[in-house]
This record gives C-alpha cells, structure tokens and sequence, in this order.
C-alpha cells in the first residue's frame, strides 16, 4: 500500500489534465522535427503514431476519472507504466532529437511524489531508471553517450531524492502545525471557560448589588464594575468567535426571522451600553421577515453595534432597514468622528484599529469587522462600509433575502406581563458544580423571588420543579442534559430547562439534542438572564 496525500482536490484528474496538455505539445514538437527535416519521415510518422495513441489513451483515462472519481491505486500503476513506455519509445527511436523528452520524464516523476506521496515517488523513480536503462541499452546513439545516460541516471535518482526529502520535512513540519493548532483549540476553550466562570459569577454579584440599598457612591462603583466586565465579555466573545471561525465549525442554519423583533432585542441588549456610552439609539424597520442564521446575524449586528457605541460616544445613532434592488440591508449610522479615506481598504484585516495622533486609548482587538466579514462570507452577505471624517459612519449588511411571515399561533392573554414581582414562588432547581457562580445565581434568583434549590451534581430529590438551571459541563459525574433528563424523570413531566454555559454554544447544542432547551452563554446578563425566565413562566402559565 502507497502513501498518498491528502488533497482538497481530485489529483488523479489534475494529472490527466495535465498528461492532456503535454501530449498535444509533444505531438507539435515532433511535427516541427519533421518539418525541419531533422528526423526521417518514417520515424516522425512512428512517433506520431504513438503520441496520438497516447493522447487518445490520456482522453480515455480522463473520462474515466470523471466518471469514476476517487483513490484508484490500479489506475495509477496502468498510468504511470503508460507514460513511461511511451517516453522511453520516443526517447529511444527519436535519438539527440528527442533527448527534450528527458523533461517531461523528471515532470512526470516529480509530479507523481507531489501529488501522490512518497510511495509513489519510489515507485515513479524505479519505472523512470528502469526507462533510461531501456533507452541505453536499445539505442545505438544512446549507447555511444555513456557520459550523457550516466549523467541523466544520476538526476532521475537525485531529484527524486530531494523531492523526498522535502516532502518528508513538509510532512513532518504540517504534523507540528496541526498539534500545536490542536494544542491551541484545546487550551482556548478550557481558557475560556475558566475565565469565563468567575467573570459570570461577578456579573450576578454585582446585579445583587445594585438591587441592595447603596448609596450614590457606592453605586457608581457597582456601575464601573458592570462597565469593565461588559468589556470583558466582548473581548471574549471575539477571541471565540475568531477560534469557531479559524476550526471551521461556523455552518449557517438558515431559518425564517422576524427582522424587527431581532433588532429591538439587540437594542434592549445594548441599553444599557448605550446608556453608558451617552448614545440614543432610534430604530426604524418595518415588520418584515428574512432568511438568514439568527446566531450569526446577531453576532454581526452585535460587532457593528458596539463598534458604533465605542468611537462615536455621546451621539444619536440610528439602525435601519432598506431595501436595496431584490434584497434587504441593515444599516447602522452613527454621526462619530468618522475614519481616513486612508484607513477604509484595512478595517477589515485582523487586529487593524484605526488609531490617530492623541487617541485616547480604545479598548478591542480589531477582531470585530473581520469577524463580520467572515460570518457575512458564510451566509452570502456583503458589508458595506461608507465614512466621512467629521460626520460619521455607515456600517452595513447587503444581500438579505426577504421571506414570507410563518403562520402565527394566536396570542394568549398574558396579563401583567411586567409585573416586578412575575417571578414569586418560581421554584428553581439550580445545578452549578462551582461554588461562586452557585451562591451568586442563587442569591440573585432568591432576590428576583424566585425558590431555589442548588445543587452540584445529579439531584437527589423528590420535590417537584417549575425551572431547572444548569451548567452543562459539570465534571465527570454527569452533564447538564443527564441532570435535566434525570429531574424530569422524577418528577414524571417535561420540566423546562435552561443550560448556562462557558463552552462554544453550538457545541452544546448539538450534545444536548433539544431545540426547546435555550442555552445562554457565559458571563450571562442577570436582564437576559431574568428576561428568559418570566418568557418561560408566562409560556407555561399559557399551557
């Protein structure tokens, strides 16, 4: 059994569109020697036979390939003996003329190990040293240049040679890059979810703190905490999104949305940013519907919104939806300093920020336009970007396709829906295997009203639940789906669930297996995090 490589194409058709280009040229080549009266009439008409027989061969083996693509180990033994015979016929009937040829015999060679492997490169050197020592010992001419077929022996042994050195190294060195690529997903994804569970935990602490009785200046401490740990969260959600993007995880899941409801969320997601920032944000779209994968799309809008809040603070800013020709944009403006004309042709590139002469120190990491750009290459989108210094900036996402409403179920009356205490009496069963992040969900659900039982692994109890909440990565003991299953087999009924969790979110999705179960990505919002809850209480309550 050969080696072979492992291409991203058919390389047993690439070589056949190759041997397709090289016969027609030696044909040419032989058809010149012929015109010139270099070879005798006779013998250019031999050697015209078989280049047209070998071309014909080559076509056949051609339409084979296309018919039956794939890995064929016999199929390439038949066409390396074919291109050899051939070569070395000619070679050998041709004489001086036809020493070009040697050519195309080292081509042939070297191009079998590159495409093929090593295996293959052993074996193409032994058919093309066995094809020189045919040509040496049928041909009068080649026998009187002994130095000649000494010299093209020792190429065909050491180019080969080389060849296999190189790619030894080249195999050897991907290998490194693949386990240190490895080595690097491995520690960015158990990193952030270490990292992400004390910045959560703080998160919750610091929302019990600001429902508590403090005084003005100890609440604008609380608020600069919430500040840095939002900062914090961005980062972190970039350098992901970055990780899932380069693994080549990111698949779109194509589904219908309501494109006015997806950007109202946003903007209630990012009140309290744009309250920070000094930013009101105005939103104008009419009740439409897109094709398009919520998880991303929101990512983009989330890059282009916050990019907005950061370099253009204190101004008005509006999101908008248009059409343009057959499609939808989204269009963020905001009325910032603006960026260089300069600058426009990099914003894209990873880690490019546009800095100038007395900038005050800008947090990110220039990661979120590349990371818009890529999400927006995944689902067919274009970003436009538009600027003018001293205006203001246009950031947008083209080539949304609209799509028809799905059939609405009929509401159901929810009553006082923003009742401030909707969440009395939810009784909770909160599953988190660390301690902090345990004791500040919990003192923060008790604050909301809500009856919560912890625990840190599989629950043990008979009690019946209105919510379980866990963390989906829970040790080796058991996971967050086994909790969930196991307390709705104990209490007979399919209890509602929500998993909390530090690990990449369509990971988990795809290990849990349950659309109905929402997952929320940690450091979670405690106003997302509340937000969800009272949307499963009135579900059930609607039930």
């Amino acid at each position: 059994m050969f080696a072979t490589a492992s291409p991203s194409y058919d390389v047993e058709r690439a070589q056949a569109v190759v041997r397709l280009v090289i016969a027609p040229i030696a044909i040419g080549y032989t058809l010149l020697l012929h015109q010139q009266s270099i070879i005798a009439p006779g013998l250019a008409w031999q050697i015209l036979l078989l280049e047209s027989l070998f071309f014909a061969a080559s076509l056949a083996l051609w339409i084979d390939i296309r018919r039956r693509p794939g890995n064929r180990p016999a199929r390439r033994v038949v066409t390396m003996l074919s291109d050899y015979i051939c070569i070395a016929l000619t070679i050998a009937a041709g004489g001086a003329p036809m020493l070009p040829f040697y050519a195309i015999l080292i081509w042939v060679t070297v191009g079998y190990g590159l495409r093929y492997g090593s295996g293959y490169l052993l074996l193409a050197t032994i058919m093309a040293t066995l094809s020189l020592v045919f040509i040496a010992s049928t041909s009068a001419y080649w026998q009187s240049q002994p130095y000649l077929i000494i010299t093209l022996l020792l190429t065909t042994l050491m180019v080969p040679a080389y060849m296999h050195a190189l790619l030894k190294r080249s195999r050897l060195a991907a290998e490194a890059e693949q386990a240190a690529t490895l080595a690097k997903s491995q520690f960015l994804a158990q990193a952030s979810h270490d990292l992400r569970q004390p910045i959560h935990s703080i998160s919750l602490f610091t929302a019990c703190l600001r429902d508590s009785s403090l005084g003005t200046e100890q609440q604008r401490l609380v608020e600069n905490i919430d500040k840095s740990l939002h900062s914090v969260a961005r980062l972190f959600r970039s350098i992901l999104d970055m990780y899932s993007l380069d693994s080549g995880k990111v698949v779109p899941q194509l589904e219908t949305l309501p494109l006015h409801n997806l950007l109202q969320q946003l903007v209630q997601q990012n009140a309290e940013a744009a309250r920070w920032a000094g930013v009101d944000i105005r939103l104008h779209c009419p009740p439409v519907y897109v094709r398009a994968d919520q998880s991303l799309l929101t990512t983009m809008l989330q890059n282009l919104l916050s990019n907005a809040l950061k370099y253009a603070p204190d101004q008005p800013l509006l999101i908008a939806c248009r059409r343009r020709d057959a499609s939808l944009s989204i269009e963020i403006y905001d009325k910032g300093r603006g960026i260089a004309e300069g600058h426009l042709d990099s914003i894209f590139e990873e880690f490019y920020r546009v800095r100038q002469a007395r900038d005050s120190d800008v947090e990110g990491m220039g990661l979120g336009l590349t990371i818009v750009r890529r999400l927006g290459t995944l689902m067919g989108l274009h970003i436009r970007i538009r600027s003018v210094e001293g205006r203001g900036t246009l950031a947008a996402i083209d080539g949304l396709h609209q799509a028809a409403a799905p059939v609405e179920r009929p509401a159901t009356a929810q009553g006082s829906n923003h009742s401030p205490r909707m969440l009395d009496g939810l009784r909770v069963c909160l599953i988190e295997d660390d301690q902090n992040v345990l004791l500040a969900t919990a003192t923060l659900l008790n604050k909301w009203g809500c009856e919560v039982d912890t625990f840190t692994s599989l629950p043990d109890v008979s009690r019946d639940f209105d919510l379980v909440i866990t963390d989906f990565d829970l040790g080796r003991e058991a996971s967050g789906a086994d909790c969930i299953n196991h307390v709705r087999a104990l209490s007979g009924r399919n209890v509602p669930a929500i998993i909390m969790t530090g690990h990449d979110v369509r990971r988990v999705q795809e290990q849990l297996g349950d659309e109905d179960i929402p997952i929320l990505s940690k450091p979670v919002q405690p106003a997302e995090l509340r937000s969800l809850l009272v949307a499963l209480k009135l579900r059930a309550r609607a039930a």
